[in-house]
């Protein structure tokens, strides 16, 4: 199999391009580095292209060595023909390669492996074969053998019938088209067992029925924990009689003595081997197309909520809520470091307002905090109450956000968690953890297992090597669009930049120690563990902020300084001009001479110039500067509040596959159904929000006892 054809097809892309991307990939290039600094190789197919190209590169590699197993296998047993290279050669998937050696497979014992050790291949042969006008028990005498366990003709003729039951089972042309006919017309169904203690929770699939083809993602999802309850029983419909009909049409010939026989195999194959066997195949393949959905989904949530813009120069003060043992406080500087922490008890049971409003208050003035952080957890609510009162009685304009602090006690308990607090109480460091989200969400969400985050749907419900593998790319990425600041950066961060890993990380962290600080990208070559490789892939990612040259603010990679300079100099500019941004006429000036020869003579492509002029307009650029910020709130709003009918602003906290989670001030989000999210079709909510979007919804219903809100965004389009 050509690899790169295949993919430049399934892909779109150009077949050099195609075949690019897989050497850069064999040659250990990363995906990030790959996506930013070979984009003339690629044509600019992004990081998501990418990794999605190499998902499918190493499906087709598997799918390669598979066949060649299954035909060495095939061939040393002797039975490979043109006819079955053929077959494997054309096969597009694992599942029909697994077809075509499902004869040739090691089984275990069988009815028919024991017919066959019986001797009653022969008869199996003749019967299959349709070409005797003699009668079957006449020809079944032949094989009656008492110290076989052939005791009768009948026997010799059941075993037959065993042997050509599998032989149907096995054939991959039958199989292929019996699949294919299941996934077109076959329903799901399920029935509830109302005995069992959960069994309300799925109470709409009490009689449930779907087609298999149509069914979303979510509800497979759905049925499967159901069922993995005891709580569902489920099953696939299918027209029975046409399944038949298409094993008839491959198998019965004509009429013949024996076709009354061949009918009866038919049956039992497909009752008692096809049936059974694809429609656990089917049901594998809704659950692998299920959780391929929600991790798409995880990962599409996950981006937005790691580019949340971070809070810059803002003191913040983070509030871990809690009943009994008191709401955790930590204020943090502008840089993340913990200035002071305390415990207060305004919340139930001791409900201690004022002496909590004064330790705040406190604090408040003497480290002149700006920003309140309020975790979404238990007793939030009443934490937000208690804060949006507080803020009346300032002397100064303080505001509150509230914080998603999904995954917060899994750092506060992690062996990270502790060697950043090792004198902290784990409750203590969690007040920090959500204090630090605010202020930058990128840097401290990569310390915790990305699954614990806490968007999508289903999450412990997943394959968690596959989850862990997609969502650490999607981290991947992000830390390296946004860059890291070399002389800042925590061993957590800098694991997850192009290249390196946590060993090489930790060593950068112990040389900076050493040296103070890094004043240009080259010393990265002078700490242990990271050599050549490693330095090409991560350079361009890091940033030294006050470092000798500005380009080592930019991700303009090493390679490329040389053509940087030469560029400059071009058009009589300095790094000093860089620096101090006085080069605003560069693209206009590039653009008279023509990008084409101003590239030319630099030796680079003209995709490469446009990044290098890009970065060097904005040195030390973030972007997520450019995103919607946090949203920052001084009042609060209740359910009892709610009125069907309010607009109210609010701000997208997940995306999943019937609607979106919008929070609107209220201590429970809000539900945006599919249908309500615009009046034009959306196919899949996430084709329109994105977590962390800011959108004007409606309120269009409102159940206080249940705590559900319903929203609508399309009611309010314009």
């Amino acid at each position: 199999m050509n690899f790169a054809e295949q993919l430049s097809k399934e892909f779109g892309i150009r077949v050099d391009h195609s075949t690019n991307i897989i050497k850069l990939i064999e040659e250990g290039n990363t995906i990030p580095f790959i996506a930013r600094y070979r984009k003339e190789l690629t044509g600019c197919c992004d990081d998501q292209i990418l990794r999605e190209f190499n998902d499918r590169l190493n499906y087709l590699k598997n799918l390669a060595k598979r066949k060649e197993e299954v035909v060495g296998s095939i061939s040393e047993q002797g039975k490979m023909t043109d006819e079955i290279k053929k077959a494997i050669d054309c096969a597009i998937t694992l599942a029909e390669v697994e077809d075509i050696y499902r004869p040739y497979k090691q089984k275990r014992k069988t009815r028919a492996s024991v017919a066959i050790e019986k001797g009653l291949q022969p008869l199996a042969d003749i019967i299959f074969e349709q070409t005797t006008n003699e009668n079957i028990l006449t020809l079944a005498k032949e094989f009656v053998d008492e110290e076989k366990d052939v005791k009768t003709e009948q026997d010799a003729i059941c075993g037959a019938k065993d042997i050509i039951a599998e032989k149907i089972s096995d054939d991959a042309e039958i199989r292929k088209s019996l699949r294919q006919f299941i996934i077109d017309t076959g329903i799901i169904s399920t029935t509830l067992d109302e005995t069992k203690e959960n069994s309300s929770v799925y109470e709409m699939y009490k009689d449930f029925q779907e087609e298999i083809k149509k069914i979303p993602s979510h509800r497979i999802l759905a049925i499967n924990r159901g069922k993995n309850e005891d709580c569902l029983k489920v099953k696939i419909n299918v027209n029975e009689e046409e399944c038949l009909n298409i094993i008839r049409k491959a198998v019965i010939k004509k009429n013949s003595t024996t076709k009354e026989i061949l009918e009866e195999c038919i049956l039992d194959s497909f009752d008692r081997l096809i049936f059974p066997s694809l429609e656990r195949e089917a049901r594998g393949d809704l659950t692998d197309r299920a959780d391929e959905q929600a991790i798409k989904m995880f990962e599409v949530n996950l981006r937005p909520l790691l580019l949340v813009p971070p809070l810059k120069g803002k003191v913040i003060l983070g509030f871990d809520p809690a009943y009994r043992t008191g709401c955790k406080i930590a204020v943090i500087d502008e840089c993340g470091q913990c200035l002071a922490t305390t415990v207060v008890y305004p919340t139930p049971p001791q409900n201690k307002i004022e002496e909590s409003k004064a330790k705040l208050k406190e604090l408040i003035e003497k480290y002149n905090v700006d920003v309140i952080a309020i975790g979404n957890g238990t007793a939030s609510k009443e934490s937000e109450i208690f804060v949006a009162s507080l803020i009346k009685e300032l002397d100064k304009p303080v505001s509150y956000a509230m914080v998603n602090e999904a995954g917060a006690s899994v750092y506060s308990a992690s062996k990270l968690g502790a060697q950043e607090f090792p004198d902290f109480d784990v409750s203590l460091r969690s007040a920090v953890s959500i204090a630090r989200r605010l202020q930058d969400p990128l840097a401290e969400l990569i310390k915790i297992d990305v699954k614990s985050i806490g968007v999508g749907q289903y999450q412990h419900d997943m394959p968690q090597n596959r989850l862990t593998e997609v969502l650490n790319g999607v981290v991947e990425d992000c830390v390296n669009s946004v860059g890291v600041d070399l002389n800042t950066a925590s061993p957590s961060l800098l694991s997850f930049v192009s290249g390196l890993n946590s060993g090489i990380a930790k060593s950068i962290c112990e040389y900076r120690t050493k040296i103070k600080k890094f004043e240009n990208r080259k010393q990265l070559l002078e700490v242990p563990k990271l050599g050549q490789k490693a330095y090409e892939q991560c350079a361009g990612f890091l940033r030294i902020v006050d470092g000798k040259t500005i380009f080592d603010n930019t991700s303009v990679h090493p390679e490329s300084y040389d053509a940087t300079k030469k560029l400059l100099e071009l058009f009589n500019f300095t790094e000093e001009d860089v620096r101090n941004g006085k080069i605003s006429e560069l693209p206009s000036l590039i653009k008279a001479k023509g990008e084409k020869n101003v590239a030319q003579s630099l030796n680079i492509g003209e995709i490469t110039l446009t990044d290098i002029v890009n970065e060097l307009l904005k040195p030390g650029r973030d972007i997520r500067d450019d995103l919607p910020k946090p949203v920052l709130r001084s009042d609060i709003l209740s359910l009892e509040d709610l009125q069907v009918g309010m607009i109210l602003d609010g701000v997208v906290r997940n995306v999943i596959d019937f609607g979106a989670f919008v929070d609107i001030g209220v201590h429970q989000d809000g539900l945006v159904h599919i249908s309500q999210i615009s009046k034009n079709y959306v196919k899949v909510p996430s084709d329109v929000l994105k977590v962390g979007d800011q959108v004007k919804v409606k309120v269009i219903g409102v159940d206080v006892p249940k705590k559900r809100i319903q929203l609508s965004i399309k009611d309010v389009e314009k």
